[in-house]
């Protein structure tokens, strides 16, 4: 028969002919269950195509033995014909179809409402309610920058990094006696659209930060479309959105304040992914200067991800959730179908992702709702 085939005497319950190169032998058996199967329990063994009482020996779970992880004992037969056998030549009820594995989720949904009525489903309680996951003792005595707090997500950051017994150093554009009270130190009439200011923002931070949070976003409430292009409304977010933050990390970094490898987390927005404009802009298209913005900032910080891997200083992208603030008061029709938050709740979703912001997530695009990614 050749060398791939192999015959035993017929008195054996061994007796059969196996073409082992043959495609018909491949083990299509769906994942089963063997903990039900213990020693010195009785089954079946198949062997030439007939069913034979048999006992269990042993079950493995040795890697190398995944195919064939139970050796049986034909009852009658000696020692010298016991087998490594898989499923598909046992008989047993201890034998269960093993539950199927759930396919790790990578990317988060792009249909917002499918996404919070998922969350609602499967009582996501990270989604639904962070303070069940969220721990801010993780920030007590570190230094944290948060760029652009004079309101919404940004001024409830720096309430909760206080509360956390942070030191948190702020910056505004303007008088905000709220921040005066919850910030360690307030720097003024910063502009992130100028790298002079940047430059003197970084000059009055006399120590190294462990965490920057760059949060300086501006979202017009004006009609961008087609019909009405708003070229120069678009090139203003590009100047605080895109811009932004290359002006705040490269001026960090030439006054030395990376070397400390602080953890840098940019504030974007779901709005710069490209792949899921055909979800929430379909058959509209519209707002160009935000998206484009958003967009363009992602490409900033993933260039950045790249320049900064051999300091080994970490940059992630947020999306901060949909939250109730000023910034998207035009949307508060929708504010309970897409599960929007108050914005102190936001703050607690950014705070809990940029904690275990780590080389490894640099360069991705998280949304701080679920954890999961966005695609660009």
């Amino acid at each position: 028969f050749g060398s791939s085939c192999l015959v035993q005497a017929s008195a054996s319950p061994h007796h059969r002919l196996l073409l082992s190169h043959s495609p018909r032998f491949v083990n299509m058996a769906p994942q089963v269950d063997y903990s039900g199967l213990k020693p010195g329990m009785k089954l079946q063994a198949e062997s030439d195509g007939q069913y034979h009482p048999a006992e269990v020996v042993v079950v493995s779970d040795a890697k190398k033995r995944a195919k064939a992880p139970v050796k049986v004992h034909y009852i009658g037969y000696g020692a010298d014909w016991d087998e490594w056998l898989g499923a598909s030549r046992l008989r047993s009820k201890a034998l269960k179809k093993a539950p199927a594995k759930e396919r790790q989720r990578v990317y988060s949904l792009a249909d917002q409402v499918a996404r919070f009525e998922r969350a609602k489903k499967e009582d996501n309680k990270r989604y639904l309610d962070i303070t069940t996951v969220y721990d801010g003792s993780v920030y007590k005595g570190k230094r944290v920058l948060v760029v652009g707090s004079s309101k919404g997500v940004g001024l409830e950051l720096v309430k909760e990094l206080k509360k956390q017994e942070a030191v948190v150093v702020a910056t505004t554009r303007k008088d905000v006696p709220e921040l005066e009270e919850a910030a360690s130190q307030v720097i003024k009439d910063v502009d992130v659209t100028s790298y002079d200011s940047m430059k003197k923002m970084c000059s009055a931070i006399s120590e190294p930060v462990d965490y920057v949070l760059f949060v300086a976003g501006y979202f017009p409430d004006i009609k961008d479309n087609l019909d009405t292009v708003q070229d120069e409304a678009a090139l203003q977010q590009y100047q605080i959105q895109a811009l932004g933050p290359l002006r705040c990390v490269g001026a960090m970094k030439a006054a030395g304040l990376l070397d400390k490898k602080p953890k840098i987390i940019i504030i974007s927005s779901q709005a710069g992914s490209t792949k899921w404009r055909f979800t929430q802009n379909k058959d509209k298209g519209g707002d160009y200067g935000h998206h484009m913005s958003r967009a363009a900032c992602n490409m900033c910080a993933v260039l950045m991800s790249e320049e900064l891997k051999s300091m080994e200083v970490p940059i992630v992208m947020l999306h901060p959730g949909f939250n109730r603030t000023t910034m998207t008061e035009k949307y508060s029709a929708i504010w309970d179908k897409e599960g929007a938050v108050p914005a102190e709740e936001g703050a607690k979703r950014v705070l809990y992702e940029s904690s275990k912001v780590t080389m490894k997530s640099s360069g991705k695009f998280i949304n701080v709702e679920d954890g999961l990614q966005i695609p660009f």
